[in-house]
């Protein structure tokens, strides 16, 4: 239990109503979860204003309204705090509340429009391997050292995520790798975390449904880098144009990495197959099961995070050798019969997509055929549809369009949208089946022996979301499914 001026250190306070010496019980921001003694944290969301349940959240016994807007009407004996911004309130409360956790841990946030789930899963995974208990907090999955918590959110609420470091805290848990969307930036949810390292992957069109333009999407990112005090470390990709402009204004001390000019960190590929990738990284050597171009960047990366924790290179070069794929990124399976190579990958981003065929295309043999499964997610940015599906037909032999989650639109429709700018010829080497799974078989229908099928958008997602409706799905799963029964 804790007093209420125990959890306000550095709330901008506008004023207050009561007596901030009281003791309440829990914190909250859904009015629904709200019990006797709690904190009400007011907060005007993308769908609904938390303002409008403010009542509701002191009928249900709570003592404690912290808010931007104060109610006209208020009830004797609960006490008022107005903030000016409640989504930050809610940041440094959370902070707050479990004594300031990122503090007292090695924590790395990662930022980009892709690469940061792989990147995260890995170097928990190598730190793992170097002896560590690690953290991580990522898209696919919590975990607490050894412990895994299934997640859907590439950023979790501050709340959560200062409960997660806590926990992580009492785990001896040392070194946190963390996700950091543009979405947990704009929204306060990783408002004073304690960065020791913030890194930058990569930047290209994504979330414009939320962020209206490439540019608010790239200043949204740069946040992360502005907010790190001189103490920490920023490091992004010198390949990237935008990497540079991470490190503007940024205080922090400066690293860059990159595959292809000069930079405190770099990684020259040597050899490049369904193997795996060869690179030579400061003058050494590496084998790792990854593959492709935009893994070298990744692992470039990890190298970079890693020995600027403290571990030393050959250690981290060597522990690379032995990183694993993370789920649903590049996931490869080859069927024992027919050899039919299935990679399954959450490539959802024009970016992302030609990334992962133009490395297909890289390793694959002459006269290897490739049938590319794809389709784009409903209620998000609409301009990427024809980009995604122009990029599936330039780089495959053949396309099967099909839905990815519709959420509340029409799958039909969304593929109309991919498609409209296809010429006959182009649209002659394409399928369409909206229900994935007949995409999938249609897929492994057509596709002759020895041939490759990519499937894109979900990777490890293992649902899809119709009308509002989530029903399991696992593409992986359907795809092994589907070439044991057609093999031939």
């Amino acid at each position: 239990m804790k007093k209420l001026s125990d959890i306000l250190y550095k709330v901008n306070i506008q004023k207050v109503i009561g007596n901030t010496e009281v003791i309440f019980h829990n914190i909250e921001f859904d009015s629904r979860k709200v019990s006797l003694n709690d904190v009400f944290v007011a907060i005007d969301g993308a769908d609904v204003d938390g303002h409008q349940f403010i009542n509701e959240a002191v009928n249900q016994g709570a003592l404690v309204i912290i808010c931007e807007n104060l109610p006209d009407k208020r009830v004797n004996g609960v006490n008022y705090i107005q903030v000016d911004n409640s989504r930050l309130a809610l940041a440094q409360i959370a902070d707050n509340y479990h004594d300031q956790p990122s503090r007292k841990l090695k924590l790395v946030g990662v930022t980009g429009t892709n690469g940061k789930t792989t990147v995260c899963t890995l170097l928990h995974q190598l730190f793992t391997d170097a002896g560590y208990d690690a953290g991580l907090l990522s898209t696919v999955a919590v975990k607490i050292g050894r412990k895994e918590i299934a997640t859907h959110l590439t950023t979790p609420d501050s709340l959560t995520i200062n409960k997660y470091l806590a926990e992580m805290l009492e785990a001896e848990v040392t070194h946190v790798f963390m996700e950091v969307s543009s979405h947990g930036i704009d929204q306060g949810r990783s408002h004073g975390l304690d960065f020791d390292i913030a890194a930058f992957t990569n930047l290209s069109q994504d979330h414009l449904d939320y962020h209206k333009t490439f540019a608010n999407y790239r200043d949204t990112k740069k946040k992360l880098f502005d907010q790190l005090p001189k103490k920490s470390t920023a490091i992004t990709n010198a390949d990237d144009k935008n990497g540079q402009y991470m490190l503007q204004n940024c205080q922090a001390e400066k690293i860059t990495y990159a595959c292809q000019q000069s930079a405190d960190y770099r990684s020259k590929i040597i050899a490049n197959s369904l193997s795996g990738l060869s690179l030579n990284m400061d003058d050494q050597e590496v084998h790792t099961q990854l593959i492709g171009k935009f893994n070298a960047y990744n692992i470039t990366l990890i190298w970079s995070i890693a020995v600027e924790l403290g571990l030393d290179q050959a250690t981290v070069i060597r522990l690379i050798s032995g990183l694993k794929s993370v789920a649903g990124r590049f996931q490869l399976f080859t069927s024992e019969q027919d050899h039919i190579t299935a990679i399954v990958d959450y490539a959802h981003t024009p970016d992302a997509l030609e990334n992962v065929l133009q490395t297909i295309n890289e390793i694959r043999k002459d006269g290897q055929v490739l049938v590319t499964i794809v389709g784009c997610g409903g209620n998000r940015d609409t301009t990427k549809r024809p980009k995604m599906a122009r990029i599936a037909i330039d780089y495959s032999d053949n396309v099967v369009f099909t839905s990815d989650n519709p959420r509340n639109e029409d799958p039909k429709a969304i593929i109309n949208d991919m498609t409209a700018d296809l010429s006959n010829d182009e649209l002659a080497k394409t399928e369409t089946l909206v229900l994935r799974e007949e995409a999938i078989n249609k897929a492994c229908e057509i596709v002759p022996k020895n041939g490759i099928i990519l499937i894109a958008g979900k990777g490890h997602e293992n649902y899809q979301i119709i009308k509002g409706e989530k029903s399991y799905f696992d593409d992986l799963e359907m795809v092994k499914e589907k070439l044991y029964k057609n093999q031939r």
